[in-house]
């Protein structure tokens, strides 16, 4: 099994930074999974943020998100990031940390097979 524990949340004001962690274990765990970042605001559906390969490349973004999210990883230490500048408002909600268990990216959660149990982030006007 895979465990994924996310950490960082909290308030901050409009304008402000935050940056998420994301701890993976487990015996099945892969530094080759791709790992995405989700979330869900209330009374909405989840929705992709970004996502990573293992090996970096490509990451694309929700366009809610671009220009102001970075993602990154340390596979050493089997941690993924989600740096959040420039914060607003809407960008209020629980994020969550997904893994992939294949070597492409997915901005469907149905394409995600493990979860983490979510942060949630407040951003305040």
């Amino acid at each position: 099994q895979v465990q994924l524990v996310e950490s960082g949340g909290g308030l901050v004001q409009a304008g402000g930074s935050r940056r998420l962690s994301c701890a993976a274990s487990g015996r099945t765990f892969s530094s080759s999974y791709t790992m995405g970042w989700f979330r869900q605001a209330p009374g909405k559906e989840r929705e992709f943020v970004t996502a990573m390969m293992w090996s970096g490349g490509s990451t694309p973004y929700a366009n809610s998100v671009k220009g102001r999210f970075t993602i990154s990883r340390d596979n050493a230490k089997n941690m993924v990031y989600l740096q959040m500048n420039s914060l607003k408002p809407e960008d209020t909600a629980v994020y969550y940390c997904a893994a992939r268990r294949a070597y492409s990216i997915a901005t469907s959660t149905s394409q995600y097979d493990y979860w983490g149990q979510g942060t949630q982030v407040t951003v305040s006007s």
